[in-house]
């Protein structure tokens, strides 16, 4: 290893990594504690977070406070589902599997499009394979993306292009929406058109962009467009493949997930059929076994993955069984008329919050766009002082939006009395 690294030793192969860093042999621990103490300590350590089971939640981002009903409780953590392995032996998981081919009939029905896989890590993953998923199949590796992606996600693209040949072009918002006719820096129409246009549904800042602008704009271009959707507002709203979306990617922590501190999550992804075998992943597919009787099976998988590395446009072999699974569950569980009263209320306590705060002195709304759940707004105090004082006043408030603004989110937990709760002591923190 260390010949085919042109390394002469393994304190080469390791010097990338800081000499404070490197294990010398001894771990200086400065005190040791027996077991009952130690979790005595952890307990105490843990007790410093606010979670929101003490605080109300008005914060979004990309993970919501829903409601997670007992059912899906109960039978996601049934021990066939939390102990199941990779289901490589079909004739001895065809419960899993067939779990996993209802999650993918439900995503791809909330998404539009004719195919899904059985899950990725999380949103930030999906979009990083939907960009690796466009740049195969265009053979190209310059990708347009709006400044309305979750900046977590764009952080982790970002992250995974720096070993490719991708070139990310950002795209600025104008109003809250995507300014596609913008000219971004160090880019020309002379060079390369892009692989994929990339856009968010609603947005980062919960904006609803024009994605008839930009599938027209894709269309002009040869380009994948790529949505980057809330699965929620599925309920209400056109779906990507309405809209000529050719691949959509989603967090589907909202589906029945805890918050949990930020994971396990779930990745959602679908595409058209033409793009099917491009997916990274895994895939299940309903098949008939000898006897002529249904059965499900693994199917379409990409050799590259696992063999052929240096062909591969995914390293991801994998997936999220429990999460999708829970995913499932709680959609079966809502049903088309439930996902849709969820989305309404959600976009109901939405309109009233942001009107009961646009009415105390010196906040205003931070755009003009129309928004689904989450809104932006102006403040006139350091949003992360706001923060702080609505957190003493029992409120997780919201996310910081650099120096004057913050993102607050509304999900159907939240009831009318929390809400003007909520409205008060906001007015009462601006005031302090």
């Amino acid at each position: 290893m260390l010949d085919f690294l042109g390394c002469e030793s393994l304190d080469q192969l390791f010097d990338t990594v800081a000499e404070p860093l490197r294990f010398n042999g001894s771990l200086k621990l400065d005190k040791a504690y027996s077991e009952p103490d130690l979790l005595t300590k952890m307990t105490e350590i843990s007790n410093e977070n606010h979670t929101v089971d003490e605080l109300v939640c008005f914060a979004g981002g990309g993970a919501y406070d829903h409601d997670i009903p007992a059912v899906t409780k109960a039978l996601a953590s049934r021990s066939e589902f939390v102990t199941a392995y990779t289901p490589y032996q079909p004739e001895v998981s065809q419960g899993i599997l067939q779990a996993l081919f209802e999650f993918q009939t439900f995503i791809s029905r909330i998404t539009g499009l004719d195919v899904a896989n059985s899950s990725l890590y999380d949103g930030a993953t999906a979009l990083t394979e939907a960009v690796n998923m466009a740049a195969s199949f265009t053979k190209r590796s310059v990708l347009f993306i709006s400044d309305g992606i979750n900046p977590a996600w764009r952080e982790v693209l970002t992250t995974f292009t720096r070993g490719t040949s991708l070139t990310i072009v950002n795209f600025p918002l104008k109003d809250g929406i995507t300014d596609w006719e913008a000219s971004p820096p160090g880019y020309s129409e002379s060079e390369q058109p892009p692989a994929g246009l990339v856009v968010g549904y609603p947005n980062y800042l919960g904006c609803l962009e024009e994605l008839s602008v930009a599938r027209k704009i894709a269309t002009s271009l040869g380009a994948a467009l790529i949505v980057a959707f809330d699965p929620i507002a599925m309920g209400i709203l056109k779906t990507p493949g309405e809209w000529g979306g050719d691949i959509a990617v989603a967090e589907g922590q909202s589906l029945g997930i805890p918050l949990s501190f930020g994971g396990p999550y779930l990745g959602l992804i679908a595409c058209k059929a033409q793009y099917m075998r491009y997916l990274p992943g895994r895939i299940v597919g309903q098949s008939k076994d000898v006897y002529g009787k249904k059965a499900y099976v693994t199917t379409l998988r990409a050799r590259e993955q696992d063999i052929r590395r240096e062909k591969a446009s995914s390293n991801i072999c994998t997936n999220q069984t429990l999460m999708a699974i829970t995913a499932a569950i709680q959609l079966s569980w809502l049903g088309t008329v439930g996902f849709k009263e969820l989305a309404l209320r959600c976009a109901a306590a939405a309109k009233y919050t942001k009107q009961l705060l646009l009415n105390i002195h010196g906040v205003e709304p931070m755009v003009s766009s129309p928004t689904f759940r989450e809104f932006a707004l102006k403040v006139p105090l350091d949003p992360e002082l706001l923060l702080e004082r609505l957190i003493g006043e029992g409120f997780l408030g919201g996310i910081p939006l650099g120096k004057e603004g913050i993102l607050i989110a509304l999900t159907e937990k939240r009831t009318r009395g929390e809400i003007d709760a909520f409205a008060q002591a906001f007015e009462k923190a601006l005031k302090r």
